[in-house]
């Protein structure tokens, strides 16, 4: 989920009007994009070497038995690249960014790749009360704080330590009152990349007040490496999505996804409904929903969603301990960043699928709690499991 624009350019208003023929004709169009420039190729560790906030940036590779790569800057705790094994056994770089730390930097899209705090997600009106007090917090995203806020973690500079060459250990401290939340925070995210051709993401954290937490991951992946996202074939395990306004702040309800253009329980195509006339559809320019995953038989992680690239065979299975999933499908995207390999930053040309509590819990009590007290510890893990549909 990324900004939400109020207003586009009227040449892009004009683009997106033309562009509301069927989702096989539109995706029939980008599907055969090709990356202009050698996607097995990471990017520089030169080029992401820098000073921040009085802190060194760097760019950590990791690697796993079988060939794949995952590049990981401290600035923002982004994810890069990560080089996935297509149906003919090359790689692909999966991960839609840049390939210096100036593009992350200068970006219009402030999101790409990075770890998602204090708040993934958005908290209406940028307000929430807890324990009797009132917190005002940054609002970044029209009347609503958006993702942490103006300065979230996508702006900080983590503490790295690459405990092996498949593991990266990121640390920050967010202070008490940090964008206008209690407490300090000390959290931990653990990249690692396994012999299981799984990227795992753990995510750890303490406050010494109350305070909401909703830690997660905004890579924008594209699993044909380039063009269209539109002939995806993406299942999500939900039979519940949560409503938005036209703000995308939760109704407080859930609603069904059966008979409407949300029921991805069966493997579907991103564009096929796209562009349905339905309220959701419009509220979101697309899709940018949380979805209510179904719970887990069993324990230990759930499976949230498979997406297969229509173009690369690569297959990418979603697992979480979370209870939702926030699914965006890059509508916002405007061509306005040059991104790695020669590529734009083109309309759905990417997408999202943010392992997470609900968007502004804090705001309603019918959803989960995201508070976490002094003395317990925040823990949650997802895991991105690569693999070629047969």
């Amino acid at each position: 989920m990324a900004i939400k624009k109020s207003l586009l350019f009227p040449a892009l208003l004009i683009l997106a009007a033309c562009n509301n023929e069927t989702a096989t004709d539109k995706a029939a169009g980008d599907s055969t994009a090709v990356v202009k420039a050698d996607s097995t190729i990471l990017p520089s560790r030169k080029a992401f070497e820098s000073f921040v906030d009085n802190k060194n940036t760097r760019l950590f590779i990791l690697e796993n038995k079988n060939g794949m790569k995952a590049a990981i800057t401290n600035y923002g705790g982004r994810l890069v690249s990560l080089l996935a094994p297509d149906k003919n056994g090359k790689l692909v770089d999966v991960i839609i960014g840049f390939d210096s730390l100036a593009g992350y930097r200068n970006s219009t899209e402030p999101y790409f790749g990075a770890t998602i705090g204090r708040y993934g997600n958005r908290i209406a009106k940028g307000k929430f009360t807890l324990d009797g007090k009132q917190y005002t917090l940054a609002t970044n995203n029209g009347i609503n704080s958006l993702h942490g806020g103006k300065k979230g973690f996508q702006y900080q500079v983590f503490d790295a330590t690459q405990v092996s060459d498949s593991a990266l250990e990121l640390r920050y401290l967010s202070k008490d009152m940090e964008e206008g939340y209690p407490g300090n925070l000390q959290v931990k995210v653990t990249y690692t990349l396994t012999s299981n051709n799984d990227l795992q993401l753990d995510y750890e954290a303490t406050t010494d007040k109350r305070t909401p937490v909703n830690l997660t991951n905004h890579a924008f992946f594209n699993l044909n490496g380039s063009g269209t996202i539109n002939n995806h074939v993406l299942m999500i395990n939900a039979d519940n999505f949560t409503p938005v306004d036209s703000t995308l702040i939760p109704l407080g309800r859930n609603e069904p996804v059966a008979n409407t253009p949300f029921d991805f329980r069966q493997p579907t195509a991103i564009g096929k409904r796209v562009d349905a006339i339905d309220l959701q559809i419009k509220n979101g320019s697309g899709y940018d929903h949380n979805f209510i995953l179904n719970p887990n038989p069993g324990t230990g992680l759930n499976k949230a969603a498979e997406i297969t690239g229509d173009l690369s065979g690569i297959r990418m299975e979603v697992f979480t301990e979370e209870p939702g999933l926030q699914f965006y499908g890059g509508n916002f995207m405007q061509s306005m960043n040059n991104m790695k390999h020669g590529t734009k930053d083109d309309h759905r040309t990417a997408f999202c699928l943010e392992t997470q509590h609900f968007p502004d819990s804090p705001n309603q009590p019918s959803f989960p709690t995201t508070i976490l007290d002094p003395g317990k510890t925040y823990k949650t893990k997802s895991v991105y499991h690569f693999s070629v549909a047969k």
